[in-house]
């Protein structure tokens, strides 16, 4: 398919459009202090945009400067990062979890002239490391005030409140000067600036343009996938393209958002706020998978049972609504008490109103989409990376393919190396990394192509299947290669109390893996298991729960092909994080770093 960029020349002209069009219509929803959601129209957004976006003209910002947002996932992120686009800028993401010498190697790269800063412990981090931020000519205080933050005497901080009425004062004497920077952007022009955290070395800075947000809008309006009158519950970090991308097919289409970035408030805030669609990594859907299951069988006697039960007839309906065959009708009867009785509290638990989940990031296991499947619950699971702007392909509500990241989206092409490696070419691929020429040339080839380093297979229907991460493949002491990441994923799915894995076997004849334990799901095994008030540390190395877990391996290595199988593994204490380097800021697994550090453990597992 060839590929076509979207007539929208820029994300502040998408957004500007989307406010004319929709001024009076919700636009974002945002907790409250009192867990209320207080509803924010389109037009009351722009309004905002606009001031901030002229208090930047007013502080210096140039067309095309960057200007970083240090933020967790909020409306105030949104409104910034509009702002900085409508000034003419390109905004530079920074996770709030960065640790500050990072911090200051993106600013400094980067050449960020202003940086929005959530609170008193970003702007400490800033503090910390101003001699090597030059460029860095003022910071916004989005929480706070300036005045109460130590050493703020220089007046480098200033407020948010501050900004906006330094472009209400502009805007008094020029009162078209956003609207004159909106008319210059072209579609070319550098739009974002996203550092991957990278699991090796430094992060490198992806230079995204104009056209790779307004594309994916455009895209994702023609797959016809989400509607006007949805209402997205937005939880990822905005400092991500996943995030971002969704943003992007918010402005194209116009429906609202539900805006909360507190992982712990998932669950509880669906419940409250009954979203119909949301977009999350396969983490979310393991522990959510895993919380259900263990509180059933904690619960154990005839509510397990009629639990089992239900789920059973569930995958039965489900796998011939997949094959496309008629069910039965005392199948269909059997269902429909099963959906009255179990199904449908499972789907309760999401506020009842969702019409599908999108994963994304990495890889879902195929029976976890099965089990989500059988209580009615869709999860379409997508592929890209921050190179293309998140979106490459997605499987679709009218078709399909568990086990699959569907079809590339209209205007993308994707095609399979040589060597099985995803090629992939879009308006959304990047321009390049950002003073890094040789690691540009090496992903991007003379045709335009971007070599993902992800390894997959096409089938005749175009169905994207991602099988590992190319650098992640191992073989071996016997020659065999082994995906850990497919192996890793299957343990999730098999075993409820599992939360992290890392197999590991390169250059030994057998595999081993290290795992993580869920610290609340295993408190409840323990509680029904006789183990009730030891902690997690003496849990995780009693004979008991190792006896436990292998039997979840056992189960495992019944699917794996024999050179795949675990043979011995280890349960570490905690698990991993982000504070010990063995996390990107992602949450994706730094491998080599885990291998490292645990070095001992894992050397254990070969030495008898």
């Amino acid at each position: 398919m060839t590929a076509t960029a979207s007539t929208v020349p820029s994300v502040a002209r998408l957004f500007h459009d989307r406010v004319f069009a929709s001024a009076d219509r919700e636009a974002f929803r945002v907790p409250e202090p009192d867990g209320t959601w207080r509803s924010i129209t389109w037009g009351a957004t722009g309004e905002r945009v606009g001031e901030l976006a002229a208090g930047l003209v007013a502080l210096g910002i140039e067309a095309g400067d960057r200007v970083a947002v240090m933020c967790s996932t909020r409306y105030e992120w949104i409104t910034c990062d509009l702002a900085i686009m409508c000034a003419g800028g390109a905004t530079t993401t920074v996770y709030p979890s960065t640790a500050a010498p990072d911090v200051a190697y993106i600013l400094a790269d980067s050449g960020s002239r202003v940086v929005f800063a959530e609170d008193a412990e970003q702007v400490a981090k800033l503090r910390a490391h101003r001699e090597e931020l030059p460029d860095v000519g003022a910071v916004v205080l989005i929480d706070g005030t300036p005045a109460d933050l130590p050493g703020n005497d220089d007046g480098w901080v200033t407020g948010i409140d501050d900004l906006a009425a330094r472009g209400r004062a502009l805007t008094e004497t020029s009162p078209d000067a956003v609207a004159n920077r909106i008319d210059a952007i072209g579609p070319d022009d550098l739009a974002t600036l996203i550092y991957t955290s990278g699991t090796t070395g430094r992060p490198k800075g992806v230079r995204l343009p104009q056209k790779a947000w307004t594309y994916q809008g455009d895209a994702l309006t023609k797959l016809d996938l989400v509607r006007p009158d949805d209402l997205q519950y937005l939880w990822l970090p905005l400092a991500h393209s996943f995030g971002k991308v969704l943003l992007s097919a918010q402005l194209a289409i116009g429906f609202a958002s539900a805006v909360d970035g507190r992982v712990d408030k998932i669950v509880d805030n669906m419940g409250v706020v009954r979203p119909t669609m949301m977009a999350a990594a396969p983490r979310i859907f393991e522990k959510a998978h895993a919380r259900i299951v263990t509180t059933i069988a904690a619960e154990g006697g005839p509510k397990a049972k009629l639990f089992d039960w239900a789920i059973s007839v569930g995958r039965k309906v489900s796998d011939l609504t997949l094959a496309g065959k008629r069910v039965p009708p005392l199948l269909a009867a059997q269902h429909r008490v099963a959906d009255k009785l179990v199904l449908s509290k499972i789907r309760d638990r999401f506020g009842g109103r969702v019409r599908f989940f999108v994963s994304g990031s990495a890889a879902l296991a195929p029976d976890l989409a099965h089990w989500f499947h059988a209580a009615g619950v869709i999860i379409l699971e997508g592929y890209g990376m921050t190179e293309n702007a998140a979106g490459g392909s997605v499987n679709e509500l009218s078709r399909y393919r568990i086990g699959t990241v569907g079809r590339p989206l209209p205007g993308t092409e994707i095609k399979i190396g040589d060597d099985g490696e995803v090629l992939l070419r879009s308006p959304s691929v990047m321009t390049g990394y950002h003073n890094l020429p040789e690691q540009t040339a090496e992903a991007l080839d003379d045709d335009g192509f971007l070599h993902t380093g992800d390894i997959g297979e096409l089938d005749a229907d175009g169905y994207l299947r991602i099988t590992d991460r190319k650098k992640d493949l191992f073989k071996t002491s016997g020659g065999k290669y082994v995906a850990p990441q497919a192996i890793e994923g299957q343990m999730l799915a098999v075993c409820p109390y599992v939360s992290q894995v890392v197999v590991h076997g390169e250059g030994r004849n057998h595999c081993t893996a290290l795992l993580t334990l869920d610290a609340d799901a295993l408190q409840g095994w323990a509680a029904n298991n006789g183990l009730a008030g030891r902690d997690h540390a003496s849990l995780v190395t009693s004979p008991e729960v190792q006896t436990m877990v292998q039997g979840y391996v056992d189960t495992l290595n019944g699917r794996l092909n024999r050179w795949e199988t675990i043979k011995k593994f280890t349960i570490l204490d905690r698990e991993l994080s982000l504070e010990e380097g063995e996390l990107t800021p992602s949450m994706k697994i730094r491998r080599k770093d885990v291998e490292k550090r645990h070095q001992a453990a894992l050397d254990a597992l070969y030495t008898g």
